[in-house]
């Protein structure tokens, strides 16, 4: 049922970006030869008019082919006879519907479910941020100049820009009708780590180990139980817990001993000192009901961060936070769906249909901005030879442009093959 529920919202994510095209080709009198939803072989098929209706084998893409759009056909009814601004149009259309969609499913989930408004919903008695006067219940304006709509805003920044000891917070808020300035330094906590998780909290079997730390690099593994700390037994967590209220740890060595396949082991270690920067405050986590307009609004600023969250993860490959590991294609973005799907079952229909909604709103949002985006073979790419041909009034080289598409093409074909695997080597692991 899951991958039923992911192949529907992918496909009319899909067929709603080619709807564009389509519509807009039609409405620029150019002939429209195939409009098609999937890939490959065709399993249903009719013919209206000038146009073929396709279903093809493979639930991913599909396409809406013109007349003369990859050749240098200018007879009446190809693309290329078209005028200049009506193909810019026609080439726009696609990521357009994609944010009108995300718009009118995010109408559908704020009004059901309200909007997470940018309030402050808890501030660190000790920290900066209380020093510096933020309180409960502040409208957060902007985060380091960073202008904020809904309260996952600031942990969107945040995570693409990182405090460090050295970071000066700068918030704008609004407090009674007035605007605020604050600046602060962030909250630093440091403590020392052996480097392990357990498998919760009464046990003390390692369930993993971070990589870099100091048990880690003495060689324990995933399954090994740690019986003792310096000499006191650690029967369960609740007597390693006590022992670390007495003892804290530090700079100085302490042994470990752990069993391993029935076997007992003993090693030494120092703890690593970890720090952890914070802001001292949170964002409300509730949702605020909307109504009217302020529905509207809310809708709007929904897909405003979709397409800024988009934005902020591009920008991630370039500086390194982001890696090209991290990107999904169709197969991931489908078993994202149904990994939503079920992961909200017991949450209730309501809960669990919203989640699937924000799901597409984000998918659809993403596909607008990456095909907007100036790379051969996608819309962006098109849209700048158009805008270089509306600029100089006569035709670019078509021949290049088309050497150029079919270059993009077959590069882009080898990143979806490699990003396939990798989604198929995540599911399969």
């Amino acid at each position: 049922m899951k991958i039923i529920i992911a192949l529907i919202i992918f496909s009319a994510i899909i067929l709603f970006h080619e709807l564009g095209h389509f519509l807009l080709a039609k409405a620029n009198h150019i002939v429209v030869t195939e409009f098609s939803l999937g890939m490959g072989p065709r399993l249903i098929s009719f013919k209206k008019g000038t146009t073929r209706y396709s279903l093809k084998l493979l639930p991913f893409g599909g396409s809406c082919a013109m007349l003369g759009e990859d050749t240098e056909d200018d007879q009446p009814g190809s693309f290329l006879a078209a005028p200049v601004w009506g193909r810019i149009l026609v080439v726009v259309a696609g990521p357009v519907f994609n944010f009108i969609l995300a718009f009118a499913l995010s109408l559908i989930i704020v009004g059901a479910t309200g909007s997470d408004e940018p309030v402050v919903g808890y501030v660190q008695e000790n920290s900066g941020a209380y020093a510096a006067g933020l309180r409960e219940g502040d409208r957060i304006v902007s985060y380091q100049g960073y202008s904020v709509d809904l309260s996952r805003d600031v942990s969107m920044y945040a995570y693409f820009h990182p405090l460090t000891e050295e970071t000066t917070i700068r918030l704008a808020i609004e407090r009674g009708g007035k605007e605020e300035s604050l600046a602060f330094s962030p909250q630093v906590d440091k403590r020392y780590l052996l480097g392990f998780m357990r498998s919760d909290e009464s046990s003390m079997t390692v369930e993993s180990l971070i990589e870099g730390m100091p048990l880690e690099e003495a060689g324990l593994q995933s399954g090994d139980v740690i019986t003792e700390v310096n000499g006191t037994k650690t029967p369960d967590g609740e007597a390693y817990n006590a022992y670390l209220a007495e003892h804290p740890l530090g700079d100085e060595e302490i042994s470990i001993v752990y069993e391993r396949d029935g076997e007992s082991h003993t090693t030494v270690i120092t703890p690593r000192e970890y720090k952890s920067v914070s802001s001292g405050f949170q964002e409300s986590s509730g949702l605020f009901k909307e109504r009217g307009l302020g529905i509207v609004k809310y809708a709007f600023l929904e897909v405003r961060y979709m397409i800024r969250t988009t934005l902020l993860t591009l920008k991630g490959l370039f500086t390194g936070l982001v890696s090209i590991q991290d990107m999904s294609g169709p197969v991931g973005v489908v078993d994202a769906i149904g990994s939503t799907y079920e992961a909200t079952k017991s949450s209730g229909p309501l809960i669990q249909w919203m989640s699937l909604l924000s799901l597409a709103v984000l998918l659809s949002a993403n596909l607008g901005v990456m095909n907007l985006l100036p790379i051969p073979a996608l819309d962006g790419g098109r849209l700048l030879f158009l805008l270089v041909e509306a600029v100089r009034r006569k035709p670019g080289n078509r021949q290049l442009e088309a050497v150029v598409n079919f270059t993009g093409l077959m590069l882009l074909l080898v990143l979806m093959v490699f990003i396939m695997y990798q989604d198929i080597a995540k599911i399969v692991m």
